[in-house]
């Protein structure tokens, strides 16, 4: 799972105060993003492209209120970062207990939940490649529902661009 940020260029002075908290993102060059949670399967095809949120709204609530969840058991689980951490269903890297060392059992659990990500990371790498979504968004910031369309019909041209040419076997 990958959560995808858009970043949105809107005009300082028209955004209010409010406006703007609901916008920041302090991850973001501009500090201002729409974010969009995107999952995949195992064989890199994005599955699941949850509605648009503000940037501001934290990435567990992204999930939670997307219905992902509803789709999840015990056999099928999803696989985030550290964000996600004691969320049920999701299968997070291990963190390195204070004032301890991983153990070696931990450092192999990360490592082969590290691996799984990479694919997701490239994922979110070949979405950026679409100029709309790697770039500065100048659209209406208003209109979520849009933004969420134009992002669904993004993410069906990559999957129809991951049949042709795959991350990895």
């Amino acid at each position: 799972m990958e959560e995808k940020k858009v970043v949105i260029q809107q005009r300082f002075q028209i955004l209010d105060d409010k406006q703007r908290k609901e916008y920041y993102h302090a991850k973001n060059p501009t500090n201002y993003a729409i974010k969009v949670q995107v999952a995949c399967d195992f064989c890199h095809r994005i599955a699941h492209v949850s509605e648009c949120y503000h940037g501001s709204i934290h990435d567990i609530t992204v999930l939670r209120e997307s219905g992902l969840l509803k789709h999840v058991e015990e056999s099928v689980q999803i696989i985030g970062d550290k964000g996600y951490i004691r969320e049920e269903y999701v299968v997070t890297p291990r963190k390195k207990p204070h004032g301890r060392e991983l153990t070696q059992d931990d450092k192999d659990f990360n490592r082969d939940i590290n691996s799984a990500r990479a694919a997701i990371e490239n994922i979110s790498q070949r979405l950026k490649t679409y100029a709309i979504l790697g770039g500065v968004y100048r659209g209406p910031v208003d209109d979520f529902h849009k933004i969420t369309k134009i992002i669904q019909v993004i993410t069906a041209s990559c999957n129809l661009n991951l049949n042709k040419h795959p991350i990895r076997r």
